[in-house]
């Protein structure tokens, strides 16, 4: 899994499950970083989402759940 797929997926379930738009939902997510896996061995990206107090929520854990699934991403 890419960081681009990724953002998309993030998007992508947040927009079928709660609405709004994509850009909404692009712009709260922010970039993905990725770490290097030799630091990072147990999953090498994360996100610090940005906007209200409940889209960080939905955010967060939705990167809780899609962490379990794809722990490595590729850039």
């Amino acid at each position: 899994m890419t960081r681009d797929r990724m953002t998309d997926l993030l998007v992508a379930r947040l927009l079928r499950d709660h609405g709004k738009s994509k850009h909404h939902w692009r712009r709260a997510i922010g970039d993905l970083r990725l770490y290097s896996r030799d630091t990072h061995a147990h999953c090498n990206w994360n996100a610090t989402p940005t906007g209200s107090v409940r889209d960080v929520a939905l955010i967060e854990a939705l990167l809780d759940d899609l962490r379990m699934a794809h722990p490595i991403l590729s850039a």
